[in-house]
């Protein structure tokens, strides 16, 4: 009997992986510029704190979710998105009380949604996120879609667009709502079935449908911006003016209305523009939730947050020809022939890894010319060749791999020449 990987998800293989660690480590040092502290959540949260955060109309909780009953009877659900994960670990822990305000959270993992695959959209999908909860002054929107183009820009990418718009107050949502079912009710029966469910229950996420988005009235449909409330737009005015600061080219797009109830004020998607990479372009995608902590049994809390994809960002750098450097830093390798020499090499390499090198040798009792090949391969820096006379004198030559010169060191040496080689 075979076994293959699930469908929607994939082995990151080394040679990936490598380049999985670099970007993750370019996330870490940005999170740590903008001082946004790591917080990790449970994969698998309860069924209604989706339901309630996420929101019962949207795409994500009744079509995407891998929920399941454990062995007490409470239905659970591995986690679709973090938002609401944070929010509840916020919550439940009183984050509000902290002494610094906002607080200011970044996780990176894996997250799952039961949809067909396409290129870079798996079922089990890792995703790099902030929050920051606590503040609703605009500034803290222009920084956190700052931190989302600075991951971008860190990782090489040129070809990005900024998309924005505003959702409004819950008067704006509600003068709007009023509007979108004048416009949409006499011809929903040419919408899809989710498109009629949502009509009353919602809708706002009909601009947000897959199927009909080509549909004459998608197109004509009323745009919340016109029904910003003075404060509502002063608010995006201001976050636009912040963004102009920091020299954060935008567009404002009126339909973007993101696939999460949760989201008010402040709404962004930053795509790739690289040619050939696909229909999809979205790369990335956030906003303002003021509400949210409220909703999910916290005080009335306002917050701000993005996710974006890994598996897409991977996919933009090699649209855009990006390569990343992953070198794997192989400061040594050693060369044994024969049994007292491997034994010498045994020792060696764990003296060399005790001090910090990284250091590799052969285990398959290969003839020096295949084990040299292979330090070349693995890209090391120094060669020792260990043999009888090496044993005898005490000491190997240390040949540098790119430009060939040899210095014979004693074997008490080595680490000390090595480490100030390296």
């Amino acid at each position: 009997m075979s076994f293959k990987v699930p469908r929607g998800t994939q082995d990151i293989l080394p040679g990936q992986s490598e380049k999985w660690q670099k970007v993750e480590a370019i996330i870490r040092d940005i999170c740590r510029v903008y001082r946004y502290n790591e917080i990790r959540t449970p994969i698998f949260e309860q069924t209604d704190l989706f339901a309630r955060g996420v929101g019962e109309t949207t795409d994500v909780v009744q079509k995407e979710m891998y929920t399941f009953e454990d062995r007490g009877g409470r239905s659970l659900t591995l986690r679709p998105e973090n938002t609401a994960g944070v929010v509840r670990a916020y919550v439940e822990h009183k984050m509000f009380g902290a002494p610094d305000q906002p607080v200011k959270l970044s996780y990176l993992g894996p997250m799952f949604r039961y949809e067909r695959q396409q290129a870079g959209r798996y079922r089990q999908f890792v995703q790099f996120g902030v929050e920051a909860i606590g503040s609703a002054d605009p500034a803290i929107d222009a920084e956190v879609i700052a931190l989302a183009m600075d991951v971008y820009e860190s990782a090489g990418l040129k070809d990005l667009k900024l998309v924005i718009n505003s959702l409004g107050d819950k008067e704006t949502r509600n003068t709007h709502r009023t509007a979108l079912l004048q416009h949409f009710e006499p011809h929903i029966q040419e919408f899809c079935s989710d498109c009629q469910n949502r009509l009353q229950k919602n809708p706002l996420r009909i601009l947000d449908c897959k199927v009909d988005r080509e549909h004459p009235l998608m197109q004509t449909a009323p745009a919340l911006t016109d029904f910003l409330t003075e404060e509502s737009a002063a608010y995006f005015s201001q976050v636009k003016s912040y963004l102009d600061t920091l020299g954060i080219s935008y567009e404002v797009d009126p339909n973007l209305v993101r696939g999460l109830d949760y989201y008010n004020h402040t709404t962004f998607e930053i795509m790739s523009t690289a040619a050939g990479f696909g229909a999809i372009t979205t790369l990335c995608g956030g906003g303002r939730y003021n509400g949210l902590v409220q909703e999910i049994g916290g005080p009335d809390v306002p917050g701000i947050g993005f996710a974006l994809s890994i598996e897409r960002l991977l996919l933009a750098l090699e649209a855009e020809g990006v390569e990343l450097d992953t070198a794997s830093g192989l400061d040594v390798y050693i060369i044994a022939m024969g049994d007292e020499a491997k034994q010498k090499a045994v020792e060696l390499t764990s003296t060399f890894r005790a001090k910090g090198l990284a250091t590799e040798m052969d285990y398959l009792d290969r003839k020096m010319k295949a084990q040299m090949k292979s330090a070349d391969r693995l890209g090391a820096k120094y060669t020792i060749v260990l043999g009888e006379t090496e044993l005898e004198e005490q000491a190997a030559a240390v040949k540098h791999m790119e430009s060939g010169e040899q210095h014979k060191v004693a074997f008490s040496e080595l680490v000390n020449y090595l480490s100030q080689q390296s």
